[in-house]
């Protein structure tokens, strides 16, 4: 049987799917694009504490490994990606209006938990959708997510320019807002072709479990991506404590996110394997966080957060080439699962130990993080002759 990417699919057809799915990750990361960079500045207007906020700042990332695989599961099982989409956007925008009724740190901590149970399966899942549309229709990758990092930094200059004119204690329903215009950019989603009966007969292959090379690429994204939290977590905060305002900060953030749109936007013209890409990502997060852990100036603080193209976007485009070389495409939700389980499990380690560790030696965290990151290049780059030797087109579509 033809792969699903030999498929003669008509032109209109290919770009109707992928406006509509630009359109949804725009919706999604601008959540994120408020969400990561002010909801810890939100926390401490509403009077929670470092260590409180480093603890909150984990659930996201505990749900990942914990809820967030049986929700994708559940989904690939059901053969319902599609839906699982739009009912997690729709559980998101009502949990963090609940959330933002909250300032109490243990009924905020419980809400914001049940929240991010239904909030984290939402990239796993448009992840996995995307990914069997590359398989379907031919698409890049790339080009279509770079939708996702424009609105992420349009969602952060927003609230970022808000920061300077609205309380700070006001910031959660700038996200509650965007999540909204998300549910709506669900209603646009196309059903994928049903994929029941053609999974049946691809053979079965080795699990993924099994399967060293996958557990090589999603270590390494882990521990690269992993590498991120201190800034995720602390960058506003500690630029809040330099002097920088609030439309700086999200600047900042805002310039990285560029670097990463022009990284997605060359990305079908890149040769490289995707192995290399991920190695360059952390070899290059290395480099980021040491000089970041300096407390630059700020016109070198700027250089450096171009890094982030290649720290986030060149790992995050050499994983899910690599995902969709090697995981079957009727699986591909089950192992969006496992890798968001892996990078939850380390990232919430991570988040929780960080608000103890910045809180004793402040940006000396950052070493920490390079550390990290190092540790992935490496892993990644141990294992490239086993990732070039072993891949699963025929069956992912890739």
């Amino acid at each position: 049987m033809a792969p699903e990417s030999q498929i003669p699919i008509a032109a209109s057809e290919k770009r109707r799917f992928a406006v509509r799915l630009a359109l949804f990750y725009s919706a999604v990361f601008a959540v994120s694009g408020t969400h990561l960079p002010f909801f810890p500045v939100w926390l401490k207007a509403i009077g929670i504490d470092a260590a409180w906020i480093g603890i909150i700042n984990a659930l996201p990332a505990i749900t990942r490994f914990t809820t967030l695989p049986y929700a994708t599961a559940l989904a690939e099982k059901r053969h319902a990606v599609r839906a699982g989409m739009m009912v997690s956007v729709l559980a998101t925008a009502v949990g963090f209006a609940a959330v933002g009724l909250q300032q109490q740190p243990l009924a905020l901590l419980l809400i914001y938990a049940l929240t991010c149970m239904m909030w984290t399966p939402t990239i796993p899942l448009t992840d996995a959708y995307a990914l069997r549309g590359v398989a379907r229709y031919g698409i890049d990758y790339g080009p279509v997510r770079l939708w996702g990092s424009a609105a992420f930094a349009a969602g952060s200059l927003a609230c970022g320019y808000l920061v300077d004119i609205i309380a700070a204690r006001e910031l959660i329903w700038v996200i509650v807002a965007w999540a909204v215009v998300a549910v709506l950019a669900s209603l646009l989603l196309q059903p994928l072709d049903d994929v029941r009966r053609r999974s049946a007969e691809i053979p079965a292959g080795k699990a993924l479990l099994r399967d060293a090379g996958f557990w090589a690429v999603i270590l390494s994204a882990a521990l690269i991506q992993g590498s991120h939290v201190a800034y995720y977590t602390f960058s506003a905060i500690n630029w809040q404590a330099h002097g920088l305002g609030g439309l700086t900060i999200a600047g900042l953030w805002t310039l990285g996110v560029i670097a990463e749109i022009v990284v997605f936007a060359l990305s079908p013209r890149v040769s490289l394997h995707p192995s290399s890409l991920m190695a360059i990502g952390g070899a290059s997060a290395v480099v980021r966080w040491v000089v970041t852990a300096h407390d630059p100036p700020l016109a070198l603080l700027a250089v450096v957060q171009l890094g982030h193209g290649l720290t986030f976007g060149m790992t995050i485009l050499g994983t899910m080439n690599l995902l969709v070389q090697r995981v079957p495409s009727h699986q591909i939700a089950r192992g969006q699962g496992y890798y968001a389980a892996c990078i939850g499990l380390l990232g919430a380690t991570t988040s929780i130990a960080s608000g103890a560790i910045y809180a004793r030696i402040g940006d000396g965290l950052y070493y920490v993080m390079a550390a990290m990151a190092g540790l992935g290049a490496l892993l990644i780059w141990s294992a490239r002759h086993r990732l070039k030797a072993h891949p699963q087109s025929e069956e992912s579509g890739g």
